[in-house]
């Protein structure tokens, strides 16, 4: 399903710049196709995907579309990397040399990968806009030409 738009290890190279090793098999295919059903489709509308998976627009999906979708999967993957789950259940990284970060820590990584990610994706609204030559684009299919949640507030136009 969306496997050849993004792979993990891009996903790594692109959403993770903090220099902490993160093993490529810790995200998955699967990962990815959720965020873009997500997260991607809503804006760009299933042809527009499509088309990119039969490998037209390349400039778009490499300078655009595969950050967006990289910051979308750290968002979404981040908690499950803030805490791990065994047979013994949910735990954190507690070693000698390791101290898992506190609640106020946490909650101003979400904030700015959320952040991050959002300013990514409008601005993949700006490019598809201003790029009439994608030509599967339609401002129809694009969810943000009637909804916006900005500071917080659901707006339906």
């Amino acid at each position: 399903m969306y496997q050849n738009i993004i792979t993990p290890e891009e996903v790594i190279a692109l959403a993770f710049s903090d220099g902490e090793y993160i093993n490529p098999t810790a995200i998955t295919n699967l990962d990815i196709a959720v965020v873009i059903k997500r997260w991607i489709i809503p804006v760009t509308g299933e042809a527009l995907m499509k088309a990119i998976m039969l490998g037209k627009y390349t400039e778009f999906t490499e300078k655009v579309l595969k950050p967006t979708i990289a910051a979308y999967v750290r968002l979404d993957m981040q908690p499950r990397l803030n805490a791990s789950t065994g047979q013994l259940g949910l735990s954190v990284v507690a070693g000698a040399n390791n101290k898992a970060a506190d609640e106020k820590l946490r909650h101003e990584l979400m904030t700015s990968l959320r952040r991050r990610a959002r300013t990514l994706r409008k601005y993949m609204v700006e490019y598809l806009e201003e790029h009439s030559s994608l030509r599967e684009y339609t401002g129809n299919d694009n969810v943000l030409h009637r909804c916006s949640c900005d500071g917080g507030i659901v707006q339906i136009l």
